[in-house]
């Protein structure tokens, strides 16, 4: 035991001694410092990827269901009658955490000062629009107190900039279904006082929703006795197969039950696509990387086959010379994918903070919200994920060690001191 561990001190020594160099001799060094910075830069720019993509993902998915519900009830008829009962019947399933009666549709909402806008209108009960985090967190001006009545109206941030209204103001919604009379078809409007103005954080909801109190969206709408949905928040959004076969069996009118999968699973498939199309290119950055950890220490075996050969003279077998080798090329795999994690960390724990600072420096838009939904960057660190690029990284950095060290270890001492 002791043989093997003074051996094991001697492989390594002289691997530290291979890797640094002394002066003349630092061209391989040089070599060997671009291979670590190479592992480094892929591994930091795959994990800062993949945790864009993730919390892109997480983000997006949390204020989509946090607004639309994991499930969509509504009937055959695009209504629920007597959705009270319906909705205490839902109610009442254990999956279930949460089931609200909504009467929707899309309207045109103009100001005082002439703006326009189109957005969906939402009558929901007051108590279940405190109950929606999402909306009750994140009110920026005014109060949910205030949202009672039945002319009562919360819009979003985005909404109100493009109105130019603020609280207490007020705005005139206009449904394009119009009410006929004996004269024609009249527009059906209503004006409405901005009770507070709420930001999830992602534009399509911030510049397009708004909420009345469901007895006014009853009338606005002109159905007082139904609702046009019923939202089903559960406790388990990946059982939404199962909870919605249990809605249908304890519900006996006809029913339409959507889920969110069947929702958006255009959009979070194209999501996914992107992630794994980009993890496999980082993952190639990380190859090339480990093929410079090959040239470097094929070259440093050629420069040093007068050691190799001295060594094998002197005793070291060829597992020990594989070993050395083997312990260069981990040295600097182990080295770039440390790097590359902390600087992968670093880069995502910061990451708005370097948008804001790039955006001030060139002047440009960096992740604009209109495009990519969501006003900052979102950057969730996954451990297994992570756990799993490193691997991945000195996986690699391991494997590219291998053919330099097998040909250092079974070069002949006697034709290399013969062609020195």
């Amino acid at each position: 035991m002791a043989e093997a561990r003074i051996f094991g001190a001697f492989e390594r020594a002289v691997a530290i001694r291979y890797l640094w160099a002394r002066k003349g001799e630092r061209f391989v060094s040089v070599i060997a410092g671009f291979s670590v910075i190479g592992i480094a830069l892929g591994i930091a720019t795959l994990i800062v990827v993949l945790s864009v993509m993730g919390g892109f993902r997480q983000e997006l998915l949390g204020r989509i269901l946090g607004l639309n519900g994991h499930i969509g009830v509504t009937g055959d008829r695009g209504t629920v009658e007597n959705f009270a009962d319906v909705v205490a019947r839902i109610r009442a399933l254990p999956m279930v955490a949460q089931a609200t009666p909504v009467v929707e549709g899309q309207v045109l909402l103009t100001s005082d000062g002439g703006s326009a806008a189109g957005g969906l209108m939402r009558g929901i009960a007051p108590d279940d629009l405190r109950a929606r985090r999402i909306v009750a967190e994140n009110i920026r001006a005014g109060s949910l107190a205030d949202f009672q009545g039945d002319d009562a109206i919360i819009i979003g941030v985005g909404l109100a900039r493009r109105l130019s209204v603020g609280v207490g103001d007020r705005v005139t919604v206009v449904s394009p279904i119009g009410r006929v009379t004996v004269f024609g078809t009249v527009p059906r409007l209503r004006a409405y006082r901005v009770a507070a103005i709420f930001e999830v954080g992602m534009q399509d909801y911030d510049a397009g929703f708004t909420f009345v109190p469901l007895p006014a969206a009853q009338v606005f709408f002109q159905t007082p006795r139904s609702a046009t949905l019923i939202e089903v928040h559960l406790r388990d959004p990946d059982r939404v197969a199962e909870a919605a076969q249990a809605i249908q069996a304890a519900i006996p009118t006809p029913l339409r039950i959507t889920d969110w999968q069947d929702a958006n699973s255009g959009f979070f498939q194209i999501v996914q696509v992107q992630r794994n199309v980009m993890f496999l290119i980082l993952t190639l950055i990380i190859l090339v990387a480990a093929f410079n950890i090959v040239s470097s220490l094929t070259m440093l075996v050629k420069d040093k086959g007068r050691d190799i050969a001295i060594l094998r003279t002197m005793g070291a077998g060829r597992f020990a010379v594989l070993r050395i080798f083997l312990l260069c090329g981990a040295a600097i795999g182990g080295l770039g994918t440390i790097l590359g994690f902390g600087l992968g960390l670093v880069f995502c724990a910061n990451i708005e903070t370097i948008r804001q600072a790039l955006m001030a420096a060139t002047g440009t838009t960096v992740f604009d919200p209109n495009v990519y939904l969501l006003t900052q960057i979102p950057a969730v660190v996954d451990p297994h994920e992570v756990a799993q690029v490193l691997a991945l990284g000195f996986g690699l950095s391991l494997l590219a060690t291998i053919i330099p060290s097998w040909r250092a270890a079974r070069l002949d001492p006697v034709e290399a001191l013969r062609n020195e």
